[in-house]
């Protein structure tokens, strides 16, 4: 895409902050099928090893990120009784608290009065919005960038509202 900044670029670049804010509950990932397929037959999640080669991209950027004094926080709002996707998920999370990563889970019936943007999204020192797109059957449809102030904060207000209602990893069962 045109005028998209490399994930990877955006969090080595960011000083203090990023933000992902999740609204789906199931996602389509080409990259992951195979392990979620194994997850939804066996029950465990098949990759927990923050050291493995699965992780090792992603671990490394978030532990870079961290260890520069960025706070990486995620949260996700889901519904409920969850799906086998966000229960793949729930369970892979310990290897972003293992990155160094925050995450909260927010159920979706505490969400109905927040304002909320219309996609999943990265925000970076509350300034820089990457807009995660999806297709119907949630394969990406790639990202979107935008530094317009007003959709930043727009963004940065989503994520703290919901950060604030949001239960840690730790507590949340799924």
């Amino acid at each position: 895409m045109p005028n998209v900044t490399a994930f990877s670029d955006m969090l080595a670049a960011a000083r203090h902050c990023a933000v992902h804010l999740e609204m789906r509950d199931s996602y389509g990932i080409a990259a992951e099928a195979a392990e979620f397929e194994q997850f939804q037959t066996t029950g465990v999640h098949p990759d927990l090893d923050p050291e493995g080669m699965g992780w090792s991209g992603w671990v490394s950027m978030v532990r870079a990120a961290v260890a520069r004094g960025v706070v990486v926080r995620r949260a996700r709002i889901v519904s409920e009784p969850v799906t086998d996707y966000i229960r793949y998920e729930h369970a892979g999370t310990v290897v972003n608290l293992a990155a160094g990563e925050q995450v909260r889970w927010l159920p979706r019936r505490r969400a109905s009065d927040l304002a909320l943007p219309g996609n999943d999204f990265w925000l970076f020192d509350n300034t820089i919005v990457r807009f995660n797109h999806f297709t119907g059957d949630g394969a990406s449809a790639g990202p979107e960038m935008c530094g317009d102030p007003a959709v930043a904060k727009l963004c940065e207000t989503a994520f703290e509202a919901v950060w604030e209602r949001a239960v840690p990893h730790e507590q949340y069962t799924v």
